[in-house]
């Protein structure tokens, strides 16, 4: 009979450091880690009209670009892309031009958090690597087709009106491309607006 109850109790007690072992088991769920995004910003140079995409300090990429003539300058500072659109509408004062070849938009937008502003193609592809724009940044279209693939809403894009040290290091030597530039800081930019449904409104090309 003593036999009995000590055998009893020697099973509960181990029953119970089982018990105990199972409750410090970890879950079987696998800890769900935090994707972090890369940081890409873009930097135009005005006086080179250029734009690069740079991601992490490396520059991905440069462009040639269009920017403002003297009488319609380019915006410069810092700011964001707030909306991407593949063969936009332009509206402007009441004109509407309809994707196609006419459209002085070219059949991407990117446009910038400065209202009427944007990186966009073009119909008058001799323009870019001039100063003809009426204030947007203007691409060749298969640059622009490319550039719309690297970016993403939300993405810083710092506007130089001097070629300062940052933009010499960066521009200087076309050969630069895919090597190690100086980190560009992310700016306190503009609140993102809503994207425009299909079109650019007051887009100044």
């Amino acid at each position: 009979m003593h036999l009995s109850l000590q055998l009893g109790a020697v099973l509960l007690l181990t029953s119970s450091a089982l018990l105990g072992k199972d409750a410090n088991i970890p879950s079987a769920q696998p800890k769900v880690q935090e994707i972090k995004s890369a940081t890409r910003v873009l930097v135009v140079s005005i006086p080179d009209r250029k734009l690069a995409v740079i991601q992490d300090g490396v520059v991905l990429k440069t462009f040639d670009v269009a920017v403002g003539k003297p009488s319609t300058p380019s915006p410069s500072g810092d700011l964001k892309i707030i909306n991407k659109v593949t063969d936009p509408t332009y509206y402007h004062k009441g004109e509407v031009i309809k994707p196609g070849k006419g459209n002085p938009l070219g059949n991407r937008w990117m446009g910038l958090s400065k209202p009427g502003y944007g990186i966009h193609g073009t119909n008058v592809q001799s323009s870019v690597g001039k100063a003809e724009s009426h204030g947007c940044f203007r691409m060749r279209k298969h640059d622009v087709e490319e550039l719309f693939t690297l970016v993403r809403v939300g993405d810083a894009v710092h506007i130089h009106l001097e070629r300062d040290e940052q933009v010499a290091a960066i521009f200087a030597d076309p050969a630069r491309n895919l090597t190690r530039a100086p980190q560009t800081s992310v700016a306190h930019a503009l609140l993102p607006q809503a994207p425009t449904a299909g079109g650019a409104t007051g887009a100044n090309r």
